[in-house]
């Protein structure tokens, strides 16, 4: 395979996707059932913010006397154990070799967003991510990222050798297009080929829209002709996708519906919110005729500017995503947690949850427990102490300590604390989180995808319209992915809960509302119904070919990236994050929301930023990002 390998071959599927792995049980270590294994409902599943909500709402009250003192002080409390509450409280450590440092989190594992599915299929374990995907762009990682990741022994070039990306194309294996009955009259799965001329006209697509079609893919004009290219810069920053293919192209409203969703799982919203700028760096059809060369423009979203300047495949995944870094974090907090020296070795070992957070040792990290205060024991200008409430499996309790750390979501740290000014407060609610779902299926075998040589499909118009396919190549060590069609396989299919015709923030909150009306079993039926028909050419029978499914909910999903045309400010600033994230007295705020950027090495960056605005640090101490987006000094930008 002589081309790059990107993110969006994941998304859309380009010929890259591939075969999900699979492994004997006899390779890993024995332990205790973990919460990786729970199927159903999972993320942020039922009952797990009833708390939060409540002290939203107004209705969790903390009268005098409810609060069970535990007596534990520590030097760094963290609250929220995924990935920037676990890199900080590393750091912290590595700064103070001593520490004692307790983290607290909500869920029923670690790692936030970065989720760990796993399932027995066929005598098999099948390992897949939840939630937080992959390590993008390590050649954009800052050094504070990249030492990090060192120091617990994680090499992102050894992904290298994990990652098969042959498996797909020697097995003939390409994208398919599925036109369901309820959107374009027939149910039809079509294979996509290199040039639109030779696959579109098989589609039921009205004669028009085939037309467009054909030519937006395979030839298309300068739609912009008679300007100068930063005038094209210019007009494409301004207007969205959509706006692009019915006002500038004149294509055939069915063309919206075949794109809309194609920017969501890269940006969180649909071509109705995305620039052409945006769209372009996405790879969306259309501009192949304008002569915008290789720069960008200053205004494109941070996931903009890296798409279209990426230097590196997208190989950077273990086989439960970027679970595998909180893994790797809690290791080196807690040996006697997880086992094992390797990268391999945080795929295949169990983790023991009962050393979690035993008395008396050095770090602990506090499941199912869920902050509802936090204050300074005195003014926070000269305070010695801070008081963290949290309600657990012990009741209503308190900690102390000499230092917190809020590595939990911008828009909760009003409700747990009176002691920000306004500005900041209002800063914090700028930040909204994308609601999304990822979900993992297990089938018994891949048949089915090799009789219709396919290996990954979208389905325009439909609940899961963008990202339906066959997981990750990746092998490491005892962990192999499946070789043969009649082993079993995992299916991902992702989907950004949107609300078309809306700014992108109350997209977010309107599509966090109709979320959390959909139950499992609604689900259920959606991912069963899809399948059995796209699939059905291949002989594919949902109720004999499914043998689990795991909906990963994550209704605060993934943190906001600012973006044109909603975000005036952007990028010249002032930045909302930059009010937002700021420390007062012992009390400092991490997570990827402090950086307006939804990627792992992001909430990592935050996490070493907000441990160094608490304890002193050397000034030739590795750099890490301070703005959202690949590096600025790394880019070329059109003047």
């Amino acid at each position: 395979m002589d081309r790059k390998i990107t993110r969006r071959d994941f998304l859309n599927g380009v010929a890259i996707t591939v075969g999900a792995a699979a492994i004997s049980s006899r390779a890993f270590a024995q332990g205790a059932p973990d919460p990786a294994r729970l199927t159903g409902l999972r993320g942020q599943y039922e009952g797990v913010q009833s708390v939060m909500h409540a002290v939203r709402d107004g209705t969790f009250r903390l009268e005098p006397g409810s609060v069970r003192p535990t007596k534990e002080r520590y030097d760094l409390v963290v609250v929220g154990a995924g990935i920037s509450g676990l890199a900080a409280a590393f750091h912290y450590r590595q700064l103070s070799p001593g520490a004692k440092v307790l983290l607290l989190d909500p869920l029923d594992d670690f790692g936030g967003h970065a989720k760990r599915n796993e399932f027995r299929v066929g005598g098999r374990t099948l390992i897949g991510y939840g939630g937080s995907q992959s390590m993008q762009t390590p050649s954009y990682f800052s050094p504070a990222v990249n030492k990090l990741l060192a120091d617990i022994g994680i090499e992102p070039k050894k992904f290298e050798g994990y990652y098969d990306g042959e498996w797909f194309d020697k097995r003939g294996l390409g994208e398919g297009m599925f036109f369901a009955r309820e959107v374009f009259g027939s149910n039809q799965l079509v294979r996509v080929g290199e040039k639109a001329a030779d696959w579109v006209p098989k589609t039921p697509l009205n004669p028009k829209a085939k037309q467009d079609l054909i030519r937006l893919l395979d030839n298309p004009p300068d739609y912009l002709e008679g300007l100068s290219r930063a005038e094209k810069f210019e007009r494409l920053s301004r207007i969205t996708y959509k706006e692009f293919l019915l006002e500038t192209v004149k294509a055939d409203p069915q063309l919206v519906t075949i794109f809309q969703s194609s920017t969501e799982p890269y940006f969180g919203v649909g071509i109705d919110a995305t620039t052409c700028l945006d769209a372009w760096a996405n790879h969306n059809p259309g501009f192949d005729g304008m002569d915008l060369g290789e720069k960008i423009y200053k205004t494109m979203s941070p996931s903009g500017r890296l798409a279209r300047t990426d230097p590196d495949d997208y190989i950077y995944h273990f086989p439960d995503g970027n679970a595998g870094i909180a893994r790797a974090l809690v290791r080196r907090l807690i040996p006697r947690a997880l086992k094992g020296r390797s990268m391999e070795d945080l795929v295949t070992q169990r983790v023991d949850y009962a050393q979690l957070d035993v008395p008396n040792r050095p770090v602990r990290l506090r499941l199912g427990a869920t902050v509802v205060r936090v204050r300074h024991l005195g003014d926070p200008a000269t305070a010695q102490e801070v008081e963290v409430t949290y309600v657990g499996k012990g009741g209503l309790q308190s900690v102390r300590a000499g230092h917190v750390i809020l590595a939990c979501w911008h828009k909760v740290i009003p409700y747990i604390t009176d002691e920000l000014p306004a500005e900041q407060v209002e800063a914090l609610k700028d930040q909204v989180k994308v609601p999304l779902l990822y979900t993992n299926v297990a089938i018994r075998n891949w048949r089915a995808f090799d009789r219709l040589k396919i290996g990954n499909f979208s389905a325009p118009g439909t609940f899961f319209a963008n990202d339906v396919g066959i997981d990750f190549p990746v092998s490491m060590g005892a962990y192999r992915f499946a070789q043969r069609p009649d082993e079993p396989v995992l299916l991902h299919l992702g989907k950004v809960m949107t609300s078309p015709g809306k700014p992108s923030r109350e997209q977010a909150l309107e599509g966090r509302r109709r979320l959390q009306t959909l139950s499992f079993r609604d689900l259920e039926r959606t991912i069963r119904d899809l399948l059995g028909r796209a699939l059905s050419g291949g002989g594919f029978d949902p109720a004999r070919d499914i043998a689990a499914i795991t909906v990963n909910r994550w209704a605060h999903g993934y943190a906001y990236e600012y973006m044109r045309p909603w975000d005036a400010f952007w990028p010249d600033g002032p930045l909302p994050i930059e009010t937002a994230r700021r420390k007062w007295g012992r009390v400092a705020i991490a997570n990827s929301d402090s950086g307006a950027y939804a990627y792992a090495h992001s909430a990592i960056d935050q996490g070493v930023r907000a441990v160094r605005e608490l304890v002193y640090v050397r000034p030739d101490a590795p750099a890490y990002a301070k703005f959202p987006g690949p590096p600025p000094e790394k880019l070329e930008f059109i003047e």
